[in-house]
């Protein structure tokens, strides 16, 4: 572990913004952390990440880089290789947990493998005549209304919509096509939505997200009062423990590092699904993953400083 006289010289980025369409988003945690850990004591330097990035990081000299990017390039593993080809250590998952995780789709994949459960799927993509083709279908799946319908590359449940009745099947499509060429029609579960975030190889403690919209979707997770959140989730103490152990194989699977939050469902029957594993979490002091941290004894600044020690530590 770094020493603490090591890491205050160090000079740190924190790097936000971005090209995606979580841009405002990722400001919200970038100046989150950045502030944090400045009160921390930390020589901190706010980048809003351009086409101009490695020039700023050269120009300013970073030695550490918090990346506060949600979405592509900063979720996908640019970021990420461009930073490792620059020898600069940085927040979060490596290059190809990062491409694995925000591709829903590679997701499934490595859980069907390693038999996590998840909701059934297949994916869709639209040829250049504007055909839809069905690109993937596992087998057995027996999909029907309702399901989930979402891009394979998007976060924050941009372009996401909860299909009920076959009148909404097409608009919904044609909703999620807006933000990628590939996308996922999942079973719809009905139960209970929870999150775990796992920090430095740990889970962290269950939360229950109970939102007034019928799921939790972008307006529900970024407006005050909209989604009620319980910490820790009041489940049985059998099921809440295989709540935390499913997250945990779900990150270790993808080969995640450092934090990650891992959106799930527990069913009527009490079975947990893996929905996502998001190696970017929200970064406020009042997002996912701080809340889960604040739970166990561990503040937003030494949350953030926590990560810049896992950084240091080495890949």
């Amino acid at each position: 572990m770094p020493k603490a006289n090591q890491i205050a010289q160090k000079k740190i980025a924190v790097l936000m913004g971005g090209p995606s369409s979580e841009r405002e988003i990722s400001f919200k945690s970038g100046r989150a952390v950045e502030e944090a850990l400045r009160r921390s004591g930390l020589n901190v330097v706010a980048i809003d990440v351009d086409k101009d990035i490695e020039e700023k990081l050269k120009e300013k000299r970073v030695e550490v880089a918090f990346i506060a990017l949600h979405g592509r390039y900063g979720e996908d593993g640019t970021m990420q290789d461009l930073l490792e080809s620059l020898a600069i250590p940085y927040t979060g998952s490596g290059v190809e947990a990062s491409r694995m995780a925000i591709d829903k789709v590679a997701s499934k994949e490595v859980f069907l493998r390693d038999k996590i459960p998840t909701p059934d799927f297949y994916v869709l993509k639209k040829e250049e005549e504007g055909e839809l083709v069905i690109c993937q279908l596992p087998c057995h799946s027996t999909i029907k209304i309702p399901v989930v319908i979402k891009p394979a590359r998007e976060g924050s449940t941009i372009g996401v919509s909860v299909v009920k009745k076959e009148e909404d099947f097409l608009p919904a499509l044609d909703k999620a096509f807006q933000y990628d060429d590939k996308i996922l029609v999942e079973e719809y579960i009905d139960g209970r939505e929870v999150t775990v975030s796992i920090l430095n190889g740990s889970a962290l403690p269950v939360i229950e997200i109970v939102p007034k919209h019928e799921f939790f979707d972008f307006q529900a997770k970024y407006t005050n009062g909209l989604t009620e959140f319980k910490v820790p989730a009041p489940l049985t103490k059998e099921l809440y423990s295989r709540t935390q152990k499913i997250a945990l194989q779900a990150h270790r699977a993808l080969g995640c590092r450092g934090m990650s939050r891992v959106d799930m469902k527990v069913s009527r029957e009490g079975r947990p699904y893996v929905f996502e594993v998001n190696t970017i979490p929200g970064l406020t002091s009042v997002s996912l993953l701080p809340r889960a941290a604040q739970a166990t004894g561990v503040s937003f600044p030494e949350l953030c400083r926590k990560l810049i020690e896992i950084a240091l530590r080495g890949r």
